[in-house]
């Protein structure tokens, strides 16, 4: 048993999170065949079969998911009572991050620049995507902490609110002065699994507009871009063009939308890495801004 240390636990932990050793490798920043030595070592000191394989999977067998489900809280706690021993001195890894492009522009910088600041030690990966690619993402064990439109609703879940964001439709200084009955204007839009998308078609219909056929982009940045340069009208996040607004290279086009975009701070429930559980406590503090009264919540995800 003298063998067996830390990491090979840690490599059994992230074997059963993510299914293959690849995956389990790269999360640990090592190679394959290291993470079947460690395997190997352990199974050869306990004196039995931990895996077993189905299809692509690596699937733990009954006496080694006891093993998991014995030794993982333990190791987090020895973890998080070293840690919480230095103040967080010692805090070191890497965080995988997942982030909607809104939650991203209104309140990620700030976070980003405070963990810099105070956990020098972590390293994080922060990739943009949509809600539902997140929430699978997070449940797979390939990001550690979400970033998403809410409110998100799973037993599987933990999420804190961070905010909401207000949302305008807007359109070029010039566009604005033709009016919205301009004959064939262009209507911009996120695609259809958007929230943004929904509230562009229910204003417009309670406006007494004919459905018009919607451009889609998947980029705000790229969105924010083509109704500036006079291609359109948008509905747009607040947080996202108030500097254009306030420049006088936006201008608001329509009476602002009664809904609001909700976002939420997720992680998984039963996580136990005290890392991630600091990183999400400080992602609970944030704030995008506060609700707009008596607008209501746009519930949808983006």
């Amino acid at each position: 048993m003298k063998r067996i240390a830390l990491f090979h636990l840690e490599t059994l932990m992230w074997i059963d999170r993510l299914g293959t050793f690849a995956a389990a490798a790269q999360r640990l920043n090592t190679t394959q065949p290291a993470i079947s030595a460690r395997v190997r070592e352990i199974e050869e000191q306990l004196g039995l079969s931990l895996f077993q394989r189905e299809g692509r999977r690596m699937v733990l067998t009954t006496r080694g998911r006891r093993l998991i489900q014995q030794c993982e809280p333990l190791c987090h706690d020895l973890e998080k009572a070293l840690l919480e021993a230095s103040d967080f001195a010692g805090a070191a890894g890497a965080v995988r991050i997942g982030s909607g492009e809104i939650a991203a522009a209104s309140c990620l910088p700030a976070w980003v620049q405070a963990i810099e600041r105070e956990r020098p030690g972590v390293t994080m990966e922060i990739e943009l995507d949509l809600t539902a690619r997140l929430m699978q993402q997070l449940l797979g064990g390939t990001r550690d902490i979400v970033f998403l439109a809410g409110p998100v609703a799973s037993p599987a879940i933990r999420t804190a609110p961070i905010g909401s964001v207000a949302l305008v439709w807007a359109a070029s200084p010039e566009v604005t002065r033709a009016g919205p009955e301009t004959p064939d204007l262009p209507i911009w839009s996120l695609p259809d699994h958007s929230p943004l998308h929904r509230v562009t078609l229910a204003t417009l219909e309670a406006a007494g507009r004919t459905r018009p056929t919607l451009h889609t982009c998947n980029n705000v940045r790229m969105l924010i871009e083509i109704v500036a340069q006079g291609r359109g009208a948008a509905v747009l996040p607040e947080t996202m063009i108030r500097s254009q607004l306030a420049r006088g290279e936006l201008a608001e086009f329509l009476p602002r939308p009664e809904h609001v975009v909700h976002f939420e701070a997720a992680i998984r429930a039963q996580e136990r890495d005290p890392i991630i559980l600091d990183l999400f406590a400080r992602a609970a503090s944030l704030r995008i801004e506060p609700g707009t009264e008596g607008r209501r919540p746009e519930s949808a995800r983006t």
